[in-house]
Order: structure tokens, then sequence, then C-alpha cells
């Protein structure tokens, strides 16, 4: 089953502050809803990609850029798959850009453009924080970037579910709150998932991620960030 224009697919939006673990809870998901027979697929994250490819962290005045890209993308799958999981939205530009810059600008259309997610997921901060290159400044940031992104899904009328746990469990709390959104049974599994993991594996005939969606540039750049040649 795969989207229409005129019957976008449902968006499921991840986000959290630094090292939450969106993107690897975004590529479980997509590969658990494949395995459970819907055409999913996962929207990278835009700033990370800017970011490899610029070498540095935007400037101020980039911002409204990448969070306008975000929303592009997700929209773009939107329109051709039945599910869209979004490895952040432009809401967590507009937050970082308010706790970096101290710019509040970004916050009204990216709540608008959020709202267009069917459900959001919150990952919570019970994970251990990791450095990640230029994207990530410290543990100590992700208090106050938590509070502002739950101050804005409240302002956007945006109800949200956390997610917490280690590995697999939060895998799990990320699918029973899909679960219902989808009409998929609880506990349901996909019929390539591990038992263990608690997640799908990888069918080589689906894209994981919608690199059609991206520009060449950064579809081979996000090819290498993943270690495969773009297909």
């Amino acid at each position: 089953m795969s989207s229409s224009s005129n019957s976008p697919g449902r968006v499921i939006a991840l986000v959290g502050a630094e090292s939450t673990g969106k993107t690897e809870l975004a590529a479980a998901l997509a590969r658990r809803l494949q395995s459970a027979g819907l055409d999913a697929v996962a929207v990278p994250e835009y700033l990370r990609l800017f970011c490899e490819a610029q070498g540095r962290t935007p400037r101020q005045d980039e911002q409204r850029g990448i969070a306008d890209e975000q929303s592009r993308l997700i929209r773009y799958a939107a329109g051709r798959h039945a599910v869209v999981v979004a490895d952040t939205t432009a809401l967590m530009i507009a937050v970082y850009s308010d706790y970096v810059f101290g710019d509040t600008s970004l916050y009204a259309d990216a709540e608008r453009a959020h709202a267009e997610a069917a459900l959001t997921l919150l990952t919570g901060l019970d994970l251990p924080w990791v450095a990640d290159g230029l994207q990530r400044d410290g543990a100590h940031v992700r208090e106050g970037v938590d509070e502002r992104v739950r101050a804005a899904l409240q302002r956007g009328g945006s109800p949200y579910s956390l997610v917490y746990g280690l590995g697999p469990a939060r895998v799990e709390a990320a699918w029973a709150a899909v679960c219902p959104l989808l009409g998929l049974p609880a506990g349901a599994k996909g019929s390539g998932e591990s038992g263990e993991s608690g997640e799908a594996t990888t069918h080589t005939s689906r894209k994981l991620y919608c690199t059609e969606c991206l520009d060449p540039h950064y579809e081979r750049l996000f090819s290498r960030l993943l270690g495969r040649d773009p297909s």
C-alpha cells in the first residue's frame, strides 16, 4: 500500500533532545513497519546532512532554510508512502534556534508543520549522552532543550507519547504507541522480526530511508553515512 498526493501518508514524528536515540529508533520503527507489511519509510534528519556536508553547524540565518527543508522532505515522503517515520521535524530546528541563538521566530511555522504529524514520539532523557561530531553540545543542554520541546508541542496542540527504555525496550515502547494509530493489534510482529531484539530485519528489496526525496548531493552523502553506495 502506497500513498498518493490526495491521501498523504501518516507521519510519525520523533522529537527530543540530543543523544536520546531518535535516529536509531526511527530506523527500527521503519524496519518493523515494513516487516508488518506496511509501505513505510524513514526520513533522515536534514540538519545532520547539512553539518556533514558543510563541516560546521549552521549559522542563525541558515536555520529557517534547514527547517523548511526538513518539512519538505517529510511532505515529499508522505506523498509517496503510507507511513513516514520522521527523524525529527522542523520543530527541533526551532527549539535549537531558540536555545543557541535566542531566536524564537521559527516556532510558529515549525509548530504548524509539526501539527501535520499523526503521532509524535518524544524520546526521554534516560539514555546516556554520547558525543556525535558537530551536532552535540553536551549532556548539560538536554534538559533545557527537552523543556522547550514540550512547551512547543503544547503550544502547537500536538499530543505526544513519551518513549523510555534501553535497547529493545525503547523500540517496544514506541511500537506500543504506533500500533493503535495504524490499526495494528497490540504486540504485532513483522514477518522478518527478531524476537530477541524486538526489531525487524531489513528487507533488501525495500528502501529503509527516503533517499529519493533528497537532493542528489545529500543522497550520496547520506549513503556514505550509512556505509553503503547510493541506490
